[in-house]
């Protein structure tokens, strides 16, 4: 790996556990706001605070170049108790770094520290921190605070640290690489009742039972074979109790794809079963669908350079071309839809997976991340001559 200073290293681990101490959920992020703009500060960037919320966007610039390369990291926590024991848990009851937001934070922190120390590139770099992540908002939220007006950016960059991936090693792929998600809900009304007297009212379990079980049917029996797509129903709720019929029934879930028109074609089907179902058991049906993730996709040549700058930071026997996408999504895909870029995995060992609540960031991982976002930089924005 490229040779950082370690005191730089002790302080991005530093940093990193203390975020991990307090995180916060989406546009709740004050604290992490104010600790990230702070190091920037003392870093010598320009900082605007704010944006979206609770956005912040460093700026750090050297030489006469005119490009503008933009890095990203997320910022906010999840709703899990933590059930970790090393000394930096959470002291946040019920809230909790559970996805590697803190990781990121961290690393971004540190290329940030590392470029306006060392230099070594001539343009234009943006530090993009990021809220509410988790539930896809903060991305257009920052967007729609005129990011791409008051900070305009070329391309885009960003890095999720991976359980299961080896400390020190990084894979992405050109196209697509994490999915879009559509949450859903059908509400099933009818008439609840005594439990020993069914054919009095019209009663809605059996038919949200019925419903769940169809909805398995769309992605192996309507969709091409040769797309993707997974719909998971995740939540049933009735308004029944022990001896007592329900009259509704809420059927939650969410559906991933990579492609708008699978989207559309999963929707369309949705409605037709739950539709169909109610007709069939008597009672009345209505579907709300959402789209609160758009695929990632990311743009080939800068997929290439950002491998090329892997191989180089992190050495070219740890880098690798990922086999296929993953059915999470990331909001970092509507960045996406006004600049190219490209999005990437870094390695966190045999750690607990993420969202688990025992979940955390291998310290040992972090300094790589530094690396590659200076890497990075350094490549796509060149010193001449």
């Amino acid at each position: 790996m490229t040779a950082i200073d370690p005191a730089l290293i002790q302080d991005v681990i530093a940093w990193r556990r203390d975020l991990h101490a307090h995180p916060e959920f989406g546009f709740e992020e004050r604290r992490t706001a104010a600790f990230v703009a702070g190091r920037l500060r003392e870093f010598g960037l320009d900082v605007a605070e704010g944006i979206g919320g609770t956005g912040v966007v460093g700026t750090l610039r050297r030489g006469r170049g005119t490009k503008v390369v933009a890095l990203r990291a997320d910022m906010d926590a999840l709703r899990i108790t933590e059930q970790g024991t090393h000394p930096h848990r959470s002291r946040v009851a019920g809230t909790m770094h559970a996805c590697g937001h803190d990781g990121h934070t961290a690393m971004l922190l540190g290329a940030a520290r590392l470029l306006a120390t060392e230099g070594g590139f001539d343009g234009t770099v943006r530090f993009l921190f990021q809220p509410a992540e988790e539930w896809g908002r903060g991305a257009l939220a920052m967007l729609d605070d005129g990011l791409m007006e008051r900070f305009p950016f070329d391309e885009i960059h960003g890095l999720h640290i991976m359980p299961g991936l080896g400390i020190g090693r990084l894979e992405t792929r050109p196209g697509p690489i994490m999915a879009a998600e559509d949450n859903f809900e059908i509400v099933l009304r009818g008439v609840g009742g005594h439990a020993a007297r069914p054919q009095s009212g019209r009663e809605v379990l059996v038919a949200a039972c019925a419903t769940v079980m169809s909805l398995q049917t769309i992605v192996s029996r309507r969709l091409d074979p040769t797309e993707v797509g997974v719909v998971s129903v995740t939540e049933l709720v009735t308004d029944g109790t022990r001896n007592a019929l329900p009259g509704q029934a809420r059927i939650l879930g969410d559906a991933r794809s990579f492609r708008p028109e699978v989207s559309a074609e999963i929707e369309r089907q949705m409605r037709v079963i739950a539709e169909g179902t109610a007709l069939a058991y008597g009672v009345d049906a209505e579907v709300g669908y959402t789209r609160e993730f758009i695929p990632l996709l990311n743009d080939p040549a800068l997929t290439e350079e950002a491998l090329t700058a892997a191989a180089g930071a992190l050495g070219p026997q740890n880098v690798a071309v990922a086999s296929a996408p993953l059915a999470a999504s990331e909001d970092f895909a509507r960045f996406l839809a006004h600049v190219p870029g490209c999005f990437v995995f870094l390695g966190n060992g045999d750690s607990a997976p993420l969202h688990n609540p025992t979940f955390d960031v291998d310290d040992a991982a972090l300094p790589f991340g530094v690396a590659y976002h200076a890497a990075l930089v350094r490549r796509r924005l060149p010193v001449s001559g």
